[in-house]
């Protein structure tokens, strides 16, 4: 259980649920309500399988490679900063123009859910508590994203363009810690 929450709570900030809600109401407003549900199926899915597949064979491509763990952390945390940091100084998470057939998918599920925050967090995870666990807690997030997903209208109501963008910069923040962390560890086993 202990493992299951180390994992959880650094990819609850990867994904990010809440800061994406603007952007994923932004990409799906005046859409059908069937075809609506059948994007965030795909939105889950998707993103659940890209997720699970790199968490699983992330660390042998890394070996092929020749990249060690403690390099990935060390990268994939400057990766993680670089990208909180510009979060943290942006207005508004940009705008973008995709095709609603494929909307669940791309950019949804890949990379807007799993993304670099979520495909380093796991790879670092595994390494570090196991594939159980941290499969448990990627599944967990992932759906999580899709239940805020699937209420997303009545979030944004009730949260707001200011309160859906507060919640964002936060997690970015904390995310940021993590990627401090991860370079911690990284120059710590480096080291060591």
């Amino acid at each position: 259980m202990r493992s299951f929450l180390f994992c959880f709570v650094p990819l609850f900030v990867s994904v990010d649920a809440i800061g994406l809600l603007p952007l994923f109401f932004g990409l799906t407003q005046g859409i059908p309500p069937e075809r609506f549900r059948r994007i965030i199926r795909q939105s889950v899915v998707t993103a659940a399988l890209v997720a699970l597949i790199f968490a699983s064979a992330g660390a042998s491509l890394l070996k092929v490679l020749g990249v060690t763990i403690a390099d990935f952390m060390i990268a994939g945390g400057a990766l993680l900063f670089a990208i909180c940091l510009a979060d943290l100084l942006s207005a508004d998470k940009a705008a973008l123009h995709i095709d609603t057939e494929s909307l669940g998918a791309v950019p949804l599920g890949v990379p807007l859910i799993t993304g670099p925050a979520v495909m380093t967090t796991s790879i670092v995870l595994v390494n570090e508590y196991g594939m159980l666990p941290a499969s448990v807690a990627i599944v967990a997030n992932i759906l999580i994203a899709g239940v805020v997903f699937w209420f997303a209208a009545r979030l944004h109501r009730f949260l707001g363009r200011a309160g859906a963008s507060i919640i964002s910069k936060i997690a970015s923040l904390l995310l940021a810690a993590i990627a401090i962390m991860m370079i911690r560890k990284g120059v710590l086993s480096f080291l060591g």
